[in-house]
């Protein structure tokens, strides 16, 4: 019967030991690899991608307006750090000017004397001539302590002038980090949404394109309205409609205002600058730029606003449309207003 008895296996050590892991590791890979042995992740389809890409559209047209206003502060805040430092300088000049006019006093003094006064009146051969010039000399010591006092106000003003420039320079640095902030917001959501669109079929991403709900896609194809067939209630409106107008099929670029490419906000201020009309750079500031006034009460040339955030806007056209720059692949159209969550209107003129 010990004949029969299997021979005990010693555990196995070192290289061997090794060899067998590393062929269960390959050989689970194996089986991972084989089909139903593993999910994969499932490919989304045309209408998860579609909703995820206006969804990071929409996140970036928000980061979009918040870079459009950080940018116009910092340009404020450079423009006045500009003046601060302009306006300082010219005060140095001025002070330079003082200083040496009070050094020119102080010399003549020097040279006019150093003995006391009741000492060059006993030695002075004529005390009438010393009277006239001691009244000359004590003129002259009002002037230089004028002249002090000047100088003393320049400092303290140029003091002040550069203290304000030191607050200045951080403000725009601050506005400056929050710029480069949403910057980066604004082109790492337009690449996420390239990525995803890149997965689609040429006939899918035509189809996204052309899609009504994507701000109006297509929709200027449709048969949009001309210029002479909107009537505008005043010169003013008239001249912003035409040249939103013009700028039908000039591409979408985030941040753009014109003249060869837009962003929502910069079309906007663009068509009514054209009219004489001055307006803010983005969509939350823009609202508030002229009359409030509800949906019923749109007329052409009223300037329509979308989403709860306030991150999108149009101008309004009559007939329900308006013209706008929808979105980066989509130039400036014709689209009607009811296919965005309508957020208030607001009349410039």
């Amino acid at each position: 019967m010990a004949a029969h008895r299997k021979p005990r296996q010693r555990p196995r050590t070192g290289s061997a030991a090794r060899t067998a892991a590393t062929l269960a590791f390959a050989g689970a890979a194996t089986a991972a690899a084989l089909p139903g042995s593993a999910h994969a992740a499932p490919q989304p389809t045309p209408a998860q991608v579609k909703a995820k890409v206006d969804r990071l559209y929409h996140d970036a047209e928000v980061a979009t307006e918040q870079y459009n206003g950080a940018k116009e502060k910092a340009t404020a805040a450079a423009r006045s750090l500009d003046a601060l430092r302009d306006e300082a300088a010219r005060r140095a000049d001025r002070l330079n000017e003082s200083r040496r006019a009070l050094g020119s006093l102080a010399a003549a003094e020097y040279r006019s004397g150093g003995l006391d006064p009741a000492v060059q009146l006993l030695l002075s051969s004529d005390p009438d001539q010393y009277l006239q010039r001691a009244s000359y000399v004590e003129r002259a010591a009002d002037r230089q302590a004028a002249e002090v006092d000047k100088v003393r106000r320049q400092v303290a003003e140029i003091a002040q002038l550069r203290a304000e420039a030191k607050e200045q320079l951080a403000t725009l640095t601050a506005r400056r980090a929050d710029l480069e902030k949403h910057r980066t917001a604004v082109r790492t959501g337009l690449a996420e949404a390239q990525q995803l669109l890149d997965t689609l079929s040429p006939a899918e991403r035509t189809a996204y394109d052309r899609s009504d709900t994507s701000r109006g896609a297509g929709h200027a194809d449709r048969g949009a309205p001309r210029i002479g067939a909107v009537q505008a209630p005043n010169a003013r409106a008239a001249e912003a409609i035409s040249f939103a107008f013009e700028a039908l099929g000039k591409p979408y670029v985030w941040g753009a205002t014109g003249p060869s490419s837009y962003d929502c906000s910069g079309l906007t201020q663009a068509a009514w600058r054209s009219a004489g009309v001055s307006l803010p750079r983005t969509t939350y500031t823009q609202i508030n730029a002229g009359q409030r006034i509800s949906r019923s009460e749109l007329a052409p040339g009223d300037l329509v606003f979308f989403y709860s955030g306030v991150s999108h806007v149009g101008l309004y056209i009559g007939n329900g449309e308006m013209i706008h720059a929808p979105r980066p692949g989509a130039p400036v159209r014709v689209a009607p207003i009811d296919e965005m969550p309508f957020a208030g209107a607001t009349r410039v003129a």
